[in-house]
């Protein structure tokens, strides 16, 4: 349904442009420098014709931009900003989680597949060297 309505909104605005540029310019379109007469396809007859299918088109693509909203925001679920986007703490190694820190290994045994080997553990607490 969506699409439908995105390709006459389209159209429409294609159609809209074309019909803009038809028009004459504001001195031309009072029929200043054009032929006299009051006929149908006139300089005047035409500047009316003009303008009432801008008017028309103009008034669809509103009409076709509202549908475009209004279907675009059935989708829409509500969220709260109290929550932040996240239900609760990620499981470690559950899909979307970060990744477990192994504590080194380098990034080519990560690549590979094979598993980091596991950091020394300190025998007592760590006292800086001074070199």
């Amino acid at each position: 349904m969506q699409h439908v309505v995105i390709v006459i909104h389209l159209m429409l605005v294609l159609a809209l442009i074309g019909v803009v540029l038809l028009q004459r310019s504001e001195g031309g379109g009072l029929g200043i420098g054009g032929s006299g007469g009051g006929g149908f396809m006139s300089s005047r007859g035409t500047a009316n014709m003009l303008t009432r299918a801008t008017a028309v088109l103009a008034g669809l693509f509103f009409v076709t931009s509202l549908v475009l909203s209004i279907l675009a925001g059935f989708n829409r679920k509500p969220t709260s900003i109290i929550q932040g986007g996240q239900s609760g703490p990620s499981v470690p190694g559950a899909p979307g989680a970060p990744p477990l820190n192994s504590g080194g290994g380098g990034l080519l045994n990560q690549l590979q597949g094979q598993p980091a080997a596991p950091p020394a553990a300190p025998s007592g607490p760590q006292v800086p060297q001074s070199k």
